[in-house]
């Protein structure tokens, strides 16, 4: 069986928001209009608490993009943004709910971020996702959301380490950076997850 997961559709990475995606309203749409053909669909929140270890605005004179050492992992400090019950954490009114049996939410311990909706970025912890995808019968895992070089490619690297066939949807996913986001699809060829297309999806199988 195959799953969609929408990764990070939040108000704070759409136009506008604290950590933008260029473009990022633009996929709503294109992840409405896919819901359909997928027998389970899953969503995904960013959901940091206040102060979190990677906002710059928690280490006194560093700036947004500089980094870090949080533990042996290196962080790239980023704007306050998906604080747990502000308007920027709420998932985007545009984006359709219907289908999405659950949501999953990460990035919660104060001191480690999250980028992928399997672990966190040190490993130490799980969302459970793996084992609540293998116990509706998912062998497939088709990825679409925010960001593609970050949570997006992230998720998707881990969803092959877990054993899942893994499908990135490219013009259902923006990224911050043109350049990253290629860095980050080659990364995922390489361990044999594929790219494709909303196009794709019915000859994907």
């Amino acid at each position: 069986m195959k799953a969609l997961l929408i990764v990070d559709i939040q108000n704070d990475f759409l136009p506008g928001g604290a950590l933008a995606v260029p473009e990022g309203n633009e996929i709503i749409s294109v992840v409405n209009a896919i819901q359909p053909h997928f027998p389970l669909v899953v969503a995904t929140q960013d959901w940091h608490p206040a102060g979190h270890k990677s906002f710059a605005s928690s280490h006194p004179g560093k700036k947004v993009l500089d980094t870090v050492m949080l533990g042996d992992v290196e962080q790239i400090l980023w704007p306050d943004h998906c604080v747990q019950g502000s308007k920027g954490a709420e998932l985007a009114s545009e984006l359709s709910l219907d289908a999405v049996e659950a949501i999953f939410r990460k990035g919660m311990q104060s001191d480690i971020d999250s980028y992928s909706v399997f672990f966190d970025n040190h490993r130490l912890k799980n969302t459970n996702l793996a084992d609540y995808l293998r116990a509706k019968g998912v062998t497939q895992v088709y990825i679409a959301g925010l960001a593609g070089d970050f949570c997006v490619a992230y998720s998707a690297l881990d969803a092959l380490d877990v054993g899942f066939e893994t499908f990135v949807i490219e013009d259902a996913t923006k990224a911050i950076s043109a350049e990253g986001f290629i860095k980050m699809k080659e990364s995922i060829e390489a361990k044999g997850g594929k790219i494709i297309t909303t196009e794709g999806l019915c000859t994907a199988d």
